[in-house]
């Protein structure tokens, strides 16, 4: 391949050896289709120059990139689903296939696949992904990225030719493999294996490892396990905040989907908020609500306290508390940087800020069924009320439950209001990503192999992106 003078391979996670990951080869498909190409994520790493020749053979036969992981690895883990403890996780249907650094960071990235065969965790799966669940994740990273979410970002992805029986979509369907690129797939229940096995030695190598990589500022801590810890306690927060703004839910926040860089990824049946509802929930097996778009937070300190119960192992107890206490601060202070960043407003001190927070999510919750999520934020993006009450929900804006809201923004000053000069703020409507909408874009593709309307719905969100000009971190 032309290798870019971007391209800077760095493989770390072979050296944490056999008890981590198991060696795997790809399956052999029977074609390779390239369906999406991210050249955008592909030049900070280096990879925007391949040919699409190049880049199926990286991506769609997993030709190992030079000087990067040969063979690919399978990670090992475990994880709490729903709260029950499983043992017998670990990569069923995926691998890391490379390790590279992030162009003008340094950050460490790495490439793990979605859908690349059968692994020794595959329990009794085929190792396969759905074409269908391909283009629902790579449409959810696209539009989570333009809101300002953490995600991994989708890759790539690449049509196998192979027909997949699944028993929550008409059968047989088309298969695919997904590439994506995040900053790490060191999961919570990655450290769950270890500490079920009574293996100290190997939580903290885990957690050496972590520092080393991603958590470098932690190098010269006291109490390694209890730092790390903390900082992934505000990871979490931070990302939790971002996605009850987005108006996301997961859908599946067991303790396996989440990892210690603070970054949303595997996509199965998320949603997207069609309006304000704190029980909506987006897996249809979630019978209890257990992850409902209200109840996140509350899941996602739950993983936290099991990802402590495994670094007790090899620290005190009363430090892991004091870290698993800043959830709550870290949340709240989160929270009102995730609504001021979506509203486009700056702060106008802690008191100001919570009320209008609290104000905002009681407009969305009056407004009810007649108020889509989305468009609410479009409508009053950086103090908007002159395009909010001259736009298409303005007679609802009107109403008494909207006073409150309009007061409370109207203290706040824009940030960058030269945003609005967009093209994309001139429009009735924002880009949405409900339900219906995927429905129709895959409809399509499912019935005469036409992707137009998926790739103009891509093209669509990038315009978006760079309208908000929305930063995840």
């Amino acid at each position: 391949m032309p290798v870019s003078f971007a391209y800077r391979p760095d493989p770390q996670v072979p050296a944490l050896g056999p008890e981590f990951f198991d060696p795997v080869a790809a399956a052999d498909f029977p074609q390779t289709i390239l369906r999406f190409r991210n050249d955008r994520a592909a030049a900070t790493v280096g990879l925007d120059t391949l040919t699409d020749a190049e880049w199926i053979a990286h991506f769609g036969r997993f030709q190992p990139l030079p000087g990067n992981i040969d063979p690919p690895l399978a990670q090992r883990y475990h994880g709490h689903q729903f709260r029950s403890y499983n043992p017998e996780l670990g990569d069923g249907r995926g691998f890391t296939f490379a390790q590279l650094r992030e162009s003008g960071t340094g950050r460490l990235l790495e490439l793990g696949t979605k859908g690349s065969g059968q692994t020794p965790w595959s329990r009794a799966g085929d190792g396969r992904l759905t074409l269908k669940g391909g283009v629902r994740e790579v449409l959810a990273t696209a539009l989570l990225e333009a809101l300002g979410v953490p995600t991994s970002r989708s890759f790539s992805l690449i049509e196998t030719g192979e027909a997949l029986e699944r028993g929550d979509e008409p059968s047989p369907t088309r298969a695919a493999v997904l590439v994506r690129l995040s900053h790490s797939h060191i999961r919570f229940g990655s450290f769950q294996r270890h500490a079920f096995f009574a293996r100290a030695d190997r939580v903290t190598a885990l957690v050496d490892h972590v520092v080393a990589n991603y958590c470098p500022e932690l190098a010269g801590a006291n109490d390694r396990p209890a730092a790390l810890l903390a900082t992934v306690v505000e990871r979490a927060a931070h990302l939790t905040a971002r996605w009850m703004t987005a108006g996301f839910v997961h859908g599946v926040l067991n303790t396996d989907n989440m990892n210690i860089t603070g970054e949303s990824f595997d996509y199965g049946p998320f949603r997207f908020l069609p309006h304000s509802d704190p029980n909506f929930t987006a897996a249809y097996f979630d019978h209890q609500g257990l992850y409902s778009f209200g109840r996140q937070p509350e899941a996602v300190f739950w993983n936290l306290q099991q990802l402590a119960g495994c670094l007790s192992l090899v620290t005190a107890s009363d430090p892991l508390v004091d870290a698993l206490n800043g959830f709550g601060p870290s949340y709240r202070r989160e929270l009102m940087a995730a609504m001021l960043m979506r509203l486009g407003v700056g702060s106008a001190g802690d008191e100001a800020d919570g009320a209008l927070v609290q104000a905002a999510f009681r407009a969305l919750a009056e407004g009810g069924a007649r108020l889509r999520w989305e468009p609410f934020f479009f409508d009053w993006f950086c103090g908007g009320e002159d395009r909010a009450m001259a736009g298409p929900r303005a007679v609802l804006y009107a109403e008494e439950p909207f006073a409150e809201f309009r007061v409370r923004l109207a203290a706040h000053d824009a940030v960058r209001p030269e945003r609005l000069a967009h093209a994309y703020f001139a429009g009735a409507e924002p880009e949405e990503l409900l339900y219906d909408q995927i429905e129709a874009l895959w409809t399509p593709i499912a019935e005469a192999d036409d992707w137009s309307a998926f790739n103009a719905k891509l093209e669509r969100i990038e315009v978006a992106r760079q309208a908000w000009a929305l930063s995840p971190a």
